[in-house]
């Protein structure tokens, strides 16, 4: 409360320009703007054929997250997020993305909600998502915990619902929600991923919501033949796909978002630059003395539950 957020930390060092913006644009909405990429999948193919020669299946879904979670580390500012006119430096890394066990019309569809340290490799990675998606897949809507609680919520009467979902934007607002909660919660996270190829739809510019705190929306297309001239006039034919991003301009400015969609860009161009996990950082001034500090607890703890148990 009076903002202290369970999911970020307040940014107080802003330029002036940048603290104003929410003002003059209070909803995420006001502040979207539209960015495409068009990406050769030629060496993404390569990537992916040579990977299965060894046994392991990469996805283009999983690329593009992967993508999106070394960006998200390399480039912090894209990890912050504006609630009541305030920014905000998010504690986690984490995904959304909607998913239907099967491909048809009457399927069921469950929102995961994924968390990374941003170090990872893409194996790591590709572990990650498929364990999550295999466990939710396997459950039913009683016990997938973002369903249970949209469930819970479409039972009541209509009056109710809107009260309660007045109680919780409100709770948002002021940063009473508590993490449990936000962590359950699809909008609340990083980036919101859509794998539209699955559905053989092209890559659409997804709405930002104004509910919850998700700054960058990106979908991915399905692939189509692009012609390419070269500058001596030769036409080829490319295979592409399209990649579209929904960004709140708000967080940062262009210059440094512009480096961050190229970072996503080179990943695709180059994807064996994700299979090597990043090294920890060197930790400084109050984040040494904060982990000095709580390691000292660890052997406290640790010594403790020695003595007792003998």
């Amino acid at each position: 409360m009076f903002g202290r957020r369970a999911d970020g930390k307040r940014v107080k060092d802003l330029p002036v320009i940048d603290k104003a913006m929410p003002y003059f644009m209070p909803m995420r909405i006001d502040g979207v703007n539209l960015y495409e990429q068009v990406i050769n999948c030629e060496n993404l193919d390569k990537f992916i054929l040579e990977e299965k020669k060894n046994g392991v299946h990469y996805t283009y879904t999983e690329i593009l997250m992967a993508a999106c979670v070394r960006m998200l580390y390399l480039r912090p500012k894209t990890n912050r997020f504006i609630t009541n006119c305030q920014t905000y430096q998010r504690k986690y890394i984490s995904l959304s993305i909607a998913v239907k066990k099967k491909l048809t019309d009457d399927s069921e569809e469950m929102t995961l909600k994924m968390f990374f340290t941003g170090r990872e490799s893409l194996p790591e990675i590709k572990k990650i998502i498929d364990d999550e998606i295999a466990k939710n897949c396997a459950a039913d809507s009683e016990t997938h915990k973002t369903t249970k609680v949209a469930g819970l919520l479409g039972k009541l009467p209509h009056w109710c619902f809107k009260f309660a979902m007045w109680i919780l934007r409100v709770g948002d607002r002021y940063g009473l929600l508590p993490r449990k909660l936000l962590d359950v919660s699809p909008f609340h996270t990083s980036v919101f991923v859509a794998d539209l190829r699955s559905i053989h739809l092209d890559a659409v510019y997804h709405h930002l919501y104004n509910f919850g705190n998700t700054t960058i929306f990106a979908t991915m297309g399905k692939v189509f033949n692009q012609p390419i001239v070269n500058r001596s006039g030769e036409t080829s034919v490319q295979k592409s796909l399209r990649l579209r991003f929904s960004l709140d301009e708000r967080v940062c400015d262009g210059l440094y978002y512009s480096n961050s969609l190229k970072l996503i860009s080179s990943y695709f161009e180059n994807p064996a630059l994700l299979k090597e996990a990043l090294p920890e950082p060197e930790l400084t001034g109050k984040a040494l003395k904060k982990k000095q500090k709580a390691d000292k607890k660890a052997e406290r703890k640790a010594e403790k539950l020695k003595n007792k148990n003998k």
